[in-house]
């Protein structure tokens, strides 16, 4: 049974799904371990460390776990210094969990860099392990992974990523449910925040709400997206430290929630609301928009080739008199606000069945910046469903 303190723990059977799915894939790199760290989970990323743990790691203050071929993982995490702690793989919080190795994890104190790679680098010894594979080098700090090169010399140190990538980005029954879970509830901080929406109020204030919603609901991390802007000026996908101008009639503002539900899982949904009649420049565009989605919701297929789509995409939007897509179109997510698969031109993991896909198309000049998201679930049958349900329109208040 589940510790009543823990907010919407993923199961443990779905734990020790990954965990062998993991397992399975080893033996083919000749890999006797892995090493995952998780720190800031709150900014949309980390993700490899609360799937392999089921632990958000919501502070700058890092955790680290050597991942076995065989038996229990070993922790190292912020702690008493000089103490280790037997979990036995029963501690409600640390499923899977051995030993806890604590130590002083603070990123910005220099004379603390070597103490968690230290722990790390013991234990690796003490194993015998000769093969380490690395999950994610770039969720580890630094500091931590150079130290632990240097105190594993003699260890063959590999990048193990796409091991876990097609593993991770296949979703299963529970973390599909969490999902549509999370697009239900990005849906009703839509319908709450139009009632929100009034000249005289902050960009800040009307995202802040958003928010409060959401942990209200049960998100757990993430952000609000968005800003306010007159009619021929660009209304910006914008953070909290660009939200500072005040909403005036006639103001069009893009609203994006983009945080997780209950259990930790990203989808991202986004709209425009108009404080008054909404400019044709913008109608005519967003009509645009949304048959660009519309045209690449009809090329997600499983095997389907992320780069063909791609390209695609950017054709559709030359033809339509728009430019093409300069970043990013379309990509997975779960734990991850991105993960892969990511529809690029450099992307090389084909389009799989229950996958999560948050698809938005952009288009932007100097007089308006146009796009619309939604996620969209390619089903364990290959069916198309989409997550959220929130009216594809722009909204005039």
């Amino acid at each position: 049974m589940a510790d009543e303190r823990l907010c919407n723990p993923i199961s443990t059977p779905e734990l020790e799904r990954r965990w062998a799915a993991v397992r399975a894939a080893m033996p083919e790199q000749r890999l006797d371990a892995l090493i995952i760290q998780g720190a800031n989970n709150l900014a949309g990323t980390g993700g490899y460390f609360r799937w392999f743990t089921g632990v958000s790691m919501g502070t700058s203050y890092p955790a680290t776990v050597i991942f076995p071929r065989d038996g229990l993982m070993t922790l190292v995490s912020h702690g008493p210094m000089g103490v280790a702690r037997d979990f036995a793989g029963k501690d409600p919080v640390w499923r899977g969990v051995g030993k806890w190795l604590p130590t002083a994890s603070f990123p910005a104190i220099d004379y603390c860099i070597p103490y968690d790679a230290e722990r790390i680098a013991g234990e690796i010894k003490r194993a015998g392990y000769r093969n380490v594979g690395i999950i994610g080098w770039n969720n580890m700090l630094f500091g931590f992974g150079d130290t632990l090169r240097k105190l594993l010399d003699g260890v063959t140190l590999t990048d193990a990523t796409r091991l876990v990538d097609p593993l991770k980005a296949k979703k299963s029954a529970e973390e599909i449910e969490l999902i549509r879970m999370a697009g239900q509830m990005q849906d009703e901080i839509l319908a709450k925040v139009a009632g929100q929406i009034k000249p005289g109020k902050k960009d800040f204030e009307l995202l802040a709400y958003g928010g409060y919603v959401g942990n209200l609901l049960g998100s757990e991390t993430g952000y609000m997206l968005g800003s306010s802007a007159p009619p021929g000026q660009p209304t910006q996908i914008r953070g909290r430290r660009e939200q500072g101008r005040t909403m005036r009639d006639g103001d069009v503002i893009y609203y994006q929630c983009e945080n997780t539900g209950p259990g930790g899982m990203m989808t991202h949904v986004g709209r425009y609301y108009v404080l008054g009649k909404a400019p044709q420049e913008l109608v005519d565009a967003f009509g645009i928009i949304c048959e660009a989605q519309d045209n690449t919701v009809r090329m997600l297929e499983p095997g389907a080739s992320c780069a063909e789509i791609f390209a695609e995409h950017n054709a559709f939007m030359q033809k339509h008199g728009m430019h093409k897509e300069p970043r990013l179109h379309c990509h997975g997510q779960g734990y991850d606000v991105v993960e892969r698969p990511m529809v690029r031109h450099d992307e090389d993991m084909a389009l799989g069945t229950s996958m999560n896909i948050g698809l938005h198309p952009t288009f932007g000049n100097a007089r308006l910046f146009v796009t619309v998201c939604d996620n969209f679930l390619i089903g364990p049958d290959g069916k198309i469903e989409k997550i959220h349900h929130t009216p594809r329109k722009i909204f005039e208040l």
